[in-house]
C-alpha cells in the first residue's frame, strides 16, 4: 500500500514514469539488501520480530525521499541546460552532498538508543541504522549510475497533460509569495506557529507508558475474547497478578503477616496462601489487583505495595514484588528516565554533524528547538488519540490505551533525523541562494521556493508509508506509524513553510554566524567558488559512477 501510494505522488509530481521508477527501483534494491544485512547483524546483537517491518518503513520512506531529491536537482540541471553528464555531477554535489549528511544524522540519531541501556532497542537501533546506511549508500552510488544509462530520457513516458504557457518572469511561485507574506509578519508568524505547536505538544505532560497485554488488542482476536472472558468471571485484575517472593526460613508462617497486610491493601482483590520451596528457602505468594494491567491505578498500587506496605509488615521488608505486571511497569519507569539522556545524546551529535553542513551555530540552534517542537506536537497527538482515545477508533485503536514503552524512545531518533532530512535539503539550498546572493531575504524565498514542491512530495511519500501502518493489528507498530505521520505533516509544513521563513527573518545576517569566521565563504574564497569546488567534486565522483 506505502509503495503504491509513493509511485501514484511520484508520478503525479514528476510526471514521468521514468523519472518515477528511479527512486522506487533505489529504494526497493536498498532495502532488500538492508535486510540482508539485518540478517546478519542478527546473529552479533539480536532485535525483536517487528525489526524487520520498521527498517522496512523506514528505508521505503527514507530511500524514495533521498532518491527524490537528487532526481529533482538532476532534472532541474537538464532544464537549465546541462548535460546529462553534468547534471548527475550538480545533482550529487548538492542534493547528493545533503543526502550524505542527512543520513549520517539519521545513522547518528538511531545509534542514540545504545544510551537507554536495553538489548532489545540496541537490537532494533542497529538493525534500522544498517538499512539507513544502505538507502543512503545507494542513493550516492546505484542512483547516479542509473542516471547514466537514462541519460535525457528521464522525461519519457509522459503523464498527459495541458501544453503549459511560459511563465512570465514576474510571477512568483506560490511558495515564493508565501514566504514573502511570512517575511513581512515574521514575528507574529513565528509566535503563532509556535503557540499552536505547544498546544499540540500539551498533552505530552500526562503520558503514561505500559506494555500492551490482550486487553487493548483487536476485538476480533481470540486472545481479547479470552481476556474478556476471564476479566467478566474473576474481575480485571485477574489477568494482572503480582508475584511475591522471598527469602525464609522453614515455615510458610514466616510470611504469613506479609501476606495479611497485602491482602488488606486498598485495591487487592484476592491473594493466594504461599507456597514454599522443596529445599524450604524460598516462598511465593500471589496478589490480583482490582484493576487491570493498563489502568493507572495498578501502578499506583505496585508503588504503594513496595513503598509502604511490605517495608510495614513484619518480616516484609525482604520481599520482592514482580511478574510480567511489576516488570512491564519497572521497563516504563526505567525508559522514562532514561529518555531525556537519550535526546540530549541524539541531540548533541546531530547538531555537531549539522554544524560541519551549514557552518552556522544560529541555523543549528534554530533547527534544534524547531525538531523539538515538532516531535513535541507528534508526541502530544499520540497520547490524544492512543491514551485518551480521541478519534481513536476511527483510526484503528480498539480502546483507549497507555503508550506503548519503546515507541516514544523509538520514535524521537527516527523522527528527529528524518526532520534533519528536511532542514539539510531546504538550508543547504538556502545556503547556495546567500551565497550566491549575499541576501537573507531573497535567499530564504529562493530556496524555499526551490525546495517546496519535492518536499511536498518528500513528505506526502514519509505520510503514506508511516499511515499503511494502521491498516494492521499490532497496536505498537500503528502507535509509532500515526506518531511518524503526524510529526513528518507538522515538520513539512508549519515548520519549513513558517517557521523557517519566519525566524531567519527575524534573525537576518546572524543566521550565518559562526566563531572565527567574519563572512559568507570560507576564509580565502568567494562565495562562488565554493559551489564550484563542490560541483567539480561531484563531476569527479559521478564520473567515476
Amino acid at each position: 500500500m506505502g509503495l503504491l501510494t509513493a509511485a501514484v505522488i511520484l508520478f503525479v509530481s514528476f510526471g514521468s514514469l521514468v523519472a518515477m521508477g528511479l527512486p522506487i527501483a533505489t529504494a526497493l534494491t536498498a532495502i532488500l539488501g538492508g535486510i540482508a544485512l539485518i540478517k546478519l547483524v542478527g546473529h552479533l546483537v539480536p532485535a525483536p520480530d517487528f525489526t524487520v517491518l520498521v527498517a522496512a518503513l523506514v528505508g521505503l520512506g527514507i530511500g524514495i525521499d533521498y532518491a527524490l531529491f537528487i532526481v529533482t536537482r538532476y532534472r532541474e540541471a537538464q532544464q537549465d541546460g546541462d548535460d546529462p553528464e553534468g547534471a548527475t555531477a550538480k545533482a550529487i554535489a548538492t542534493a547528493g552532498r545533503a543526502v550524505l549528511f542527512a543520513g549520517t544524522t539519521v545513522v547518528i540519531a538511531l545509534l542514540g538508543l545504545v544510551v537507554m541501556g536495553q538489548r532489545l532497542m540496541t537490537g532494533v537501533a542497529i538493525a534500522a541504522s544498517v538499512t539507513v546506511l544502505v538507502t543512503m549508500v545507494a542513493a550516492v552510488t546505484l542512483l547516479p549510475a542509473l542516471l547514466g544509462f537514462t541519460g535525457r530520457r528521464i522525461d519519457s513516458l509522459r503523464l498527459p497533460r495541458r501544453a503549459s504557457r511560459p511563465r512570465s518572469r514576474e510571477r512568483r511561485a506560490p511558495a515564493e509569495r508565501w514566504a514573502a507574506v511570512v517575511q513581512r509578519r515574521p514575528l507574529a508568524a513565528a509566535v503563532l506557529a509556535g503557540a499552536g505547536l505547544l498546544v499540540l505538544a500539551a498533552p505530552v505532560l500526562s503520558m503514561r507508558l505500559s506494555l500492551p497485554d490482550a486487553s487493548v488488542q483487536p476485538h476480533d482476536r481470540s486472545s481479547h475474547t479470552s481476556y474478556t472472558i476471564l476479566s467478566e468471571g474473576f474481575g480485571p485484575g485477574y489477568g494482572a497478578p503480582l508475584i511475591f517472593a522471598a527469602r525464609v526460613g522453614s515455615a510458610d508462617a514466616d510470611l504469613r503477616p506479609v501476606v495479611d497486610a497485602v491482602g488488606r491493601t486498598e485495591g487487592i482483590a484476592s491473594v493466594t496462601p504461599p507456597r514454599i520451596s522443596k529445599d524450604g528457602r524460598a516462598a511465593t505468594f500471589m496478589a490480583f489487583p482490582e484493576s487491570g494491567a493498563q489502568d493507572e491505578a495498578t501502578a499506583d498500587l505496585v508503588h504503594r505495595l513496595r513503598d509502604d506496605v511490605l517495608p510495614g509488615a513484619p518480616g516484609g521488608g525482604g520481599v520482592q514484588v514482580g511478574g510480567p505486571n511489576a516488570g512491564a511497569i519497572d521497563i516504563a519507569e526505567e525508559v522514562g528516565s532514561r529518555l531525556p539522556l537519550m535526546i540530549a545524546v541524539v541531540v548533541a551529535l546531530s547538531l555537531a554533524l549539522l554544524v560541519a553542513l551549514v557552518r552556522s551555530v544560529t541555523i543549528v540552534l534554530q533547527a534544534a528547538v524547531m525538531n523539538l517542537l515538532s516531535i513535541g506536537a507528534a508526541y502530544g497527538v499520540l497520547v490524544a488519540v492512543v491514551q485518551w482515545g480521541w478519534l481513536g477508533s476511527a483510526l484503528g485503536f480498539p480502546t483507549a490505551m497507555p503508550i506503548t514503552t519503546w515507541v516514544p524512545m523509538m520514535m524521537f531518533p527516527l523522527l528527529f533525523g528524518l526532520s534533519m532530512d528536511y532542514e539539510v535539503f531546504l538550508i543547504s539550498r538556502v545556503r547556495e541562494e546567500y551565497e550566491r546572493t549575499g541576501d537573507t531575504r531573497t535567499a530564504v524565498t529562493r530556496g524555499l521556493a526551490r525546495t517546496a514542491k519535492v518536499i511536498t512530495a518528500a513528505a506526502a511519500i514519509m505520510i503514506a508509508v508511516f499511515s499503511t501502518s494502521l491498516l494492521g493489528p499490532d497496536v505498537s507498530v500503528k502507535q509509532i506509524g500515526l506518531g511518524m505521520a503526524v510529526a513528518v505533516f507538522v515538520d513539512a509544513t508549519v515548520v519549513r513553510m513558517v517557521l523557517v521563513p519566519a525566524v531567519m527573518e527575524l534573525c537576518g545576517r546572524a543566521n550565518w554566524w559562526m566563531p572565527g569566521r567574519r563572512g559568507p565563504a570560507h576564509a580565502g574564497e568567494t562565495p562562488l567558488q565554493g559551489a564550484g569546488s563542490r560541483e567539480t567534486s561531484g563531476r569527479m565522483w559521478a564520473g567515476r559512477r
